[in-house]
């Protein structure tokens, strides 16, 4: 038999349980086809030597926000300030590069790790006047300059606050230039949409980025309506761009819900939602995907908007809400279901969390389980029987370790020592039984894979403090999150995450083995090479 490719002299570590470990791998039409002794008999057309490096299935990211991704790739970038000047000093270096009267816009800003307030007036000073958005690392909230403010038709006289947001208020009543919530679709109704070349050009920005770190797959956590879109036409780019070639790794997209509309039929069938986001005819191969529907049940643990059983800690009366009326997301999201739709529930505290079970419950009651799992994205804080009611519903969980590295202190001060160690939760989601998927949430926090396995290992803190500790993870069930896990949550157990005959090649290749390394090296392992489908798109191996 005639192959495409074998790797040879390659240290594989499959996480197959079947056959944990190989040297060699044969790949033909973008498949696995065969390990070791499957392979006598075989010839290829190349043969790669991996000259003894580890090899792993490709990494995963259950949960990432490509096309925001890329665009910060291009913004004014504040992940590094720790204080206001610090701030209004690049906001005064892009504004000597920008025209009059054109919009400033800045990410990666951490609140929580700031000396002090960024004021309004002060942005409006370093800008010169030009408007200035500044996306909270959260994706929560925003912050704007004055002319900003007046610029979206929000000014110093009173105004409701829309529902599921806050125009936040000084004691006077001026607005500070916070934006809780629904209320920054204020800045999305003047700026958006944004053209579909645009939205292309982030996603190969963001996809390249993706390849050097050996990500194979990438879920998008919402896409074409909410604060959290870019275009009703969102998914169509997403097509463009990878006919274009400009996809590195294979996308899965999740649409909001508000993005769906009711679908006539016949009098027989379920009133249900379905989709209007720009989709045509190619969706649905292995390349790109429509995902679940997403739904934003609640806010940002950051910014003390996710809805708790119980207050924040120092913060009496205040444990959060839900970003809707509960009865009118419940009737959307059941319309879903009735659509055939996977269910993704945004749920972060644990009031939060235990609506989004009932909703799915009652779903999975009512219509069935979907083609795919039904999902719990982020569980900030999750109690013990809700890990167990997600096991028995097949609700897969999907947490984001790298919080804990970038806001962990800050989180901590919010939840108290007992609520802490239910935070983020992996090693007891899987003692429950259920899937845990590994992601990042990037760009919210930094989603390196490799740094997101440490993280998973170590669960410390900005300023190296332990962060539920009873919650840390082996190497192995870190990487097993990154790849097994991540692949049945997206509804492909068996054909990613796994190195084993049939499966997609998909593949990264290590200049270490993450289980022969200190923990905290982790993250510092070289990728040497990626590939999808048996094609690199990082790195190579030789050929002999």
């Amino acid at each position: 038999m005639r192959i495409d490719a074998i790797i040879e002299d390659a240290r594989v570590r499959t996480l197959d349980p079947a056959r944990p470990t190989a040297s060699r791998i044969g790949i033909w039409a973008g498949r696995i086809v065969g390990l070791d002794e499957e392979l006598d008999g075989a010839r290829a057309d190349v043969v790669l030597d991996a000259g003894g490096a580890t090899v792993l299935p490709g990494f995963n990211d259950a949960h990432a926000h490509s096309v925001w991704f890329g665009q910060t790739l291009a913004e004014v970038d504040l992940a590094a300030e720790r204080t206001p000047d610090g701030v209004y000093d690049r906001i005064r270096e892009a504004s000597g590069r920008s025209a009059d009267g054109e919009w400033i816009i800045a990410s990666g800003f951490n609140p929580l790790g700031l000396d002090g307030r960024v004021d309004r007036d002060a942005l409006d000073r370093a800008s010169d006047g030009r408007p200035v958005w500044i996306k909270h690392a959260s994706g929560h909230a925003a912050t704007l300059s004055g002319a900003a403010l007046r610029r979206i038709g929000v000014d110093d006289g009173p105004r409701e606050d829309p529902l599921g947001g806050v125009i936040v208020r000084d004691e006077r009543g001026r607005p500070t230039g916070l934006l809780e919530e629904n209320a920054m679709r204020l800045v999305q109704d003047v700026l958006l949409p944004d053209p579909l070349v645009r939205i292309e050009e982030a996603l190969g920005l963001a996809t390249a980025q993706y390849a050097r770190e050996g990500l194979t797959s990438v879920t998008d956590a919402g896409i074409a309506g909410g604060w959290i879109g870019h275009s009703p036409r969102e998914f169509a780019a997403y097509q463009r761009a990878h006919e274009r070639g400009l996809l590195r790794t294979r996308m899965q997209a999740m649409v909001t819900l508000d993005a769906l509309v009711d679908l006539d039929g016949h009098d027989d069938d379920p009133r249900a939602v379905g989709l209007t986001a720009g989709i045509r005819s190619g969706v649905g191969d292995d390349r790109l995907q429509l995902g679940p529907v997403k739904v934003f049940t609640d806010g940002s643990l950051l910014g003390s908007t996710a809805a708790m059983s119980e207050d924040y800690e120092h913060d009496h009366g205040n444990h959060g809400y839900l970003l809707g009326d509960p009865d009118e997301m419940r009737r959307r999201v059941l319309r879903a279901a009735a659509g055939g739709w996977a269910l993704a529930l945004h749920a972060i505290g644990d009031a939060a969390v235990e609506y989004a079970l009932d909703v799915i419950d009652e779903a999975q009651a009512a219509h069935g389980r979907a083609a795919m799992p039904s999902r719990i994205e982020h569980g900030g804080v999750v109690r013990p029987e809700q890990l167990e009611r997600m096991a028995a519903l097949g609700v897969s969980l999907v947490p984001q370790p790298r919080f804990i590295d970038e806001f962990g202190d800050g989180m901590a001060a919010k939840l108290g020592a007992e609520r802490t160690g239910r935070s983020y939760p992996a090693a007891s989601v899987l003692r429950a039984g259920a899937v845990l998927a590994g992601s990042s949430d990037r760009p919210v926090a930094p989603g390196e894979p490799l740094r997101v396995i440490q993280s998973f290992v170590e669960r410390r803190t900005e300023t190296g403090a332990q962060y539920g500790p009873d919650e840390r993870l082996s190497v192995t069930e870190a990487i097993r999150a990154c790849t097994v896990g991540a692949a049945e949550a997206t509804g492909w157990a068996g054909r990613k995450g796994v190195l084993a005959r049939g499966a997609l090649a998909d593949l990264v290749v290590l200049g270490d083995d993450p289980h022969a390394v200190a923990t905290d090296r982790i993250g510092a392992i070289d990728v040497v090479a990626t590939y999808v489908g048996g094609d690199p798109t990082h790195g190579g191996l030789d050929a002999r």
